[in-house]
């Protein structure tokens, strides 16, 4: 009969506390609690309210229960705004500069949207919503789509994109300001995190698992993804953040969470998807469009559990 070392690689470990990094599948036997444990993964997507039609390339801002939806294709849908409010999506005030493969982030009452392909080409157009209505921020310093993004309204990052691919721009709430380069250019990755503390995932790169993390000033190569891919979407934070989808293969369904060191494999999507957004945190994530109108709502996250027997 096999052993759990044999299975595993490695023994039980037998200790008086929990470790304090432990890994997916570890397992130990906690002394002072009497207690197996182990650790693992515990979230998993559950089907949301759907969009009113097929997005993709579209923008995400906001939480799981108080999303926005932002630009994207197909071209008559390139200027909507749709909000979520964890049950269902409604209509919200239309972008002045219809687009696609634009950067996203903020609130559902106080979000940003910024660069992206127009029918005439790529953009600068910054735009701040309040809730009902877009008006016109400064302009970003060049054109620029698929690009990674992170932040609030008033405290923003761009990162990466096409054509400028290394580029990283930080918005202070009126004009656009040059940050430090990604250290790997890229273009179609995940953004994670605030202005000062921002994680940049995968993307059209070789190899395209690459992961990086910003100070405010600098990029600094952080974990490599398990599943390297672009047109991902994220959310989260830099210490806590949530990847999914992308186009390693076509509709990829591969979840993967970052706890500021490495990635780890979470729940699989139940509708595999690119080219889509997201919104929220790594336990409470969304995951909008991407090919298909389906919206998934993801709970939970790599978690200590006590093994018990039946």
């Amino acid at each position: 009969m096999a052993t759990y070392t044999n299975i595993q690689g490695q023994n039980i470990l037998i200790v008086s506390s929990d470790p304090a990094n432990p890994t997916i599948g570890q397992v130990w036997y906690n002394t002072t609690s009497n207690t197996l444990k182990a650790y693992a993964d515990v979230g998993a997507w559950a089907t949301g309210g759907n969009l009113s039609s097929s997005k993709s390339r579209n923008a995400g801002a906001g939480t799981q229960t108080a999303a926005l939806d932002i630009g994207g294709l197909p071209a008559p849908t390139n200027n909507q705004t749709a909000e979520y409010d964890g049950t269902s999506w409604t209509a919200g005030g239309n972008l002045g500069t219809g687009r696609h493969e634009l950067g996203g982030c903020g609130t559902q009452t106080t979000a940003l949207a910024f660069g992206g392909e127009t029918p005439g080409g790529y953009t600068t157009a910054t735009e701040e919503y309040n809730g009902t209505a877009w008006t016109g921020g400064g302009a970003m310093p060049a054109p620029i789509s698929n690009l990674g993004s992170a932040g609030t309204q008033t405290s923003a990052l761009g990162f990466g994109g096409f054509p400028v691919i290394t580029a990283t721009n930080e918005y202070n709430g009126t004009s656009w300001t040059a940050g430090g380069n990604l250290a790997t250019g890229r273009q179609s990755l995940a953004g994670a995190g605030t202005q000062t503390s921002a994680l940049a995932a995968g993307g059209l790169v070789t190899p395209s698992n690459i992961t990086e993390e910003y100070d405010g000033t600098s990029w600094t190569a952080g974990g490599n993804l398990n599943v390297g891919r672009y047109f991902l979407a994220g959310c989260g934070t830099q210490t806590s953040a949530l990847v999914f989808g992308g186009d390693a293969t076509p509709n990829l369904k591969a979840t993967e969470l970052y706890d500021g060191t490495s990635w780890s494999t979470g729940g699989a999507l139940i509708t595999g998807r690119l080219q889509g957004a997201g919104a929220g945190t790594q336990t409470a994530g969304l995951a909008i469009g991407g090919s298909t109108d389906a919206t998934e709502e993801f709970t939970g996250g790599n978690a200590t559990i006590t093994l018990t027997t039946s």
